[in-house]
C-alpha cells in the first residue's frame, strides 16, 4: 500500500484556518439561537370571539412547546390598526401574525376571496370540513408567499348574518339597502344582485357607520354583533347563511424564516392543531352569541324557505361569472368547489 504524504499548500492552510475558526462561530450562533426568545405579536379584529380563541390556544401552545422561547402577545379588537393596517403590519414585519378573514387580502391576490363564493358552504360543519381539506389548505396557505406572508392556519368561524337597523323579513326588503361587506368581489356581486348597495368596510368602522346612518346594516358574524353590542344600533339580524366566514392565520415570512427550524415546526404544527381544536368552540360560540343578541333585545330573522331558495338561485352563478374573467381565480374556485363537493 502506497502512503501519500499530504504537504499543505498556502491555500489549504488558509482554508483549514477558516474552517477551524468558523466551526466555533457556527456552534456559538446555534447556541445563541437556542437561548434567544422571540416576541410574537398576534393581531385579530374581533374580541372574545372565535378568532381570539384560536389565537389564545395557539399562543399558549407555542409558548409551552418552545419552553418560553416564543413569547406570544395577543392584540384583539384591532388594537394594532384596522384590518388593512393589520395586513400591512404583518406583511412588513411590525406584526408577526394576523388572524383575519382572507377576503380582506384580495389586494395582495384575488384568490384570497375564493372561500366567499356563494353557495360553497352549506353549514358550519361543512365549512369546517372544507377548511381542513388538504387541497384547500395547500391553496390558501400558499397565497401571499410572494408578498411577504407565510400561511400557517385556516378555519371556519361561522355563517354570516345581515345585521340591520330595520327588519329584513323578505327579499323585497333587501332592495335599496346600503350594507357593509368584506372586500370581496364575490360579495359585492352577490348582494348587488339582491338589489343592495354593497360597501366594503373594515369591522372597526361598522358600528359607528350604522349609528350615523351611513349604512343600513352589515354582513358580519353573529359573534361580532354580540361582542361589540351592535344591538344598541341594529336590532335585527337576518340569517342568510351566506357568505361563510373563514379565518386565515399568516405570519411575516421574513420573521418566520429567521427562526430556528424547531420553532418554525412548532408554529406550523400548533397552528394546524388549533385550527381543528377551535371547531367545537366555534359551534358553541355561535349559539351563545345568538342567545346574547336576543336577550339584549335583538331579533333573529329567517327568510321564508321559498324566498331563501330564490335568493340562492339569484346568486348561484356569481362565483363562475366573476372567476371566469380571472384564470387564476377560476382555478382556485375549481379547487375549493371540488373540495366542498368531496366533503359534503
Amino acid at each position: 500500500m502506497r502512503i501519500v504524504k499530504w504537504l499543505p499548500t498556502l491555500g489549504s492552510v488558509v482554508a483549514g484556518a477558516v474552517l477551524a475558526s468558523s466551526a466555533p462561530i457556527g456552534a456559538a450562533r446555534a447556541q445563541q439561537q437556542a437561548q434567544q426568545t422571540y416576541v410574537m405579536k398576534i393581531s385579530t379584529p374581533t374580541i372574545r370571539d372565535i378568532p381570539d380563541k384560536w389565537a389564545e390556544g395557539f399562543g399558549a401552545a407555542v409558548e409551552k412547546e418552545s419552553a418560553g422561547r416564543i413569547k406570544a402577545q395577543l392584540y384583539p379588537a384591532s388594537q394594532l390598526g384596522s384590518i388593512p393596517r393589520q395586513i400591512e403590519g404583518t406583511q412588513f414585519g411590525s406584526i408577526q401574525m394576523e388572524v383575519v378573514p382572507p377576503d380582506f387580502m384580495v389586494g395582495l391576490d384575488h384568490r384570497f376571496e375564493v372561500l366567499a363564493a356563494p353557495g360553497l358552504v352549506s353549514s358550519q360543519a361543512h365549512g369546517q370540513r372544507i377548511s381542513a381539506d388538504p387541497a384547500v389548505l395547500k391553496l390558501m396557505l400558499g397565497l401571499g408567499a410572494d408578498k411577504g406572508l407565510h400561511g400557517v392556519g385556516l378555519f371556519m368561524a361561522e355563517q354570516s348574518v345581515l345585521v340591520t337597523r330595520m327588519p329584513l323579513r323578505h327579499l323585497a326588503d333587501f332592495k335599496g339597502k346600503k350594507v357593509r361587506i368584506f372586500a370581496s368581489q364575490f360579495q359585492s356581486e352577490a348582494f348587488g344582485r339582491l338589489g343592495m348597495t354593497p360597501v366594503a368596510m373594515t369591522l372597526g368602522d361598522v358600528l359607528p357607520a350604522i349609528q350615523q346612518g351611513t349604512i343600513d346594516g352589515a354582513v358580519t358574524g353573529i359573534g361580532p354583533v354580540a361582542n361589540f353590542h351592535m344591538v344598541d344600533a341594529a336590532k335585527f339580524a337576518t340569517q342568510t347563511g351566506h357568505p361563510a366566514i373563514f379565518l386565515i392565520a399568516v405570519v411575516n415570512k421574513k420573521w418566520f424564516e429567521s427562526l430556528p427550524k424547531d420553532l418554525q415546526q412548532i408554529i406550523e404544527k400548533e397552528a394546524a392543531a388549533q385550527s381543528l381544536a377551535v371547531n367545537p368552540y366555534a359551534v358553541e360560540q355561535v349559539k351563545q352569541s345568538e342567545a346574547s343578541f336576543t336577550s339584549n333585545g335583538g331579533e333573529l330573522i329567517t327568510l321564508p324557505p321559498s324566498e331563501h331558495e330564490q335568493m340562492m338561485k339569484t346568486i348561484a352563478s356569481v362565483a363562475t361569472d366573476v372567476s371566469s374573467k380571472n384564470p387564476p381565480l377560476a382555478a382556485a374556485y375549481k379547487i375549493v368547489a371540488e373540495a366542498a363537493a368531496r366533503v359534503r
